[in-house]
């Protein structure tokens, strides 16, 4: 590299022009080298946001599919309460069923023991009579 601080008296005219030659050369080189540099860390940041938008965009084409898949859980976890409902009440249903038709039946059974609690209190009374017409 050359030192451009002192001041060199140049007496051999070939070896001055050499020397400006390789003092040019040295400071395009120099700011070839900070050119490139400064292309590189371009590149760098330019393949960084690439990568970010290529990820952007995958979490952009995702994010719908998402949704859909939140709602058709949403209404399964739905279908599966009515199913569930349901079948609670088929269930219930013929239980239910067998009562109403044993409600009926029930009735007359307590008619026929009301009724039957009645003869039982009047049988002792009815006994008294039958007894005293006998005598």
């Amino acid at each position: 590299m050359c030192d451009m601080t002192h001041s060199y008296v140049c007496h051999d005219s070939k070896r001055c022009d050499t020397l400006q030659r390789t003092a040019t050369h040295c400071n395009t080189l120099q700011h070839t080298a900070t050119h490139c540099n400064t292309l590189q860390h371009t590149a760098t940041h330019c393949t960084t946001l690439h990568h970010t938008a290529t990820h952007c965009n995958t979490l952009q084409n995702a994010a719908p599919h998402c949704s859909t898949l939140q709602h058709t859980a949403t209404y399964c976890n739905t279908l599966q309460n009515a199913a569930t409902h349901c079948t609670t009440l088929q269930h219930t249903t013929p239980h239910c069923n067998i009562m109403q038709k044993a409600a009926p039946h029930c009735n007359t059974l307590q008619h026929t023991a009301t009724h039957c609690n009645t003869l039982q209190h009047a049988a002792p009374r009815c006994n008294t009579l039958r007894y005293t017409e006998t005598y």
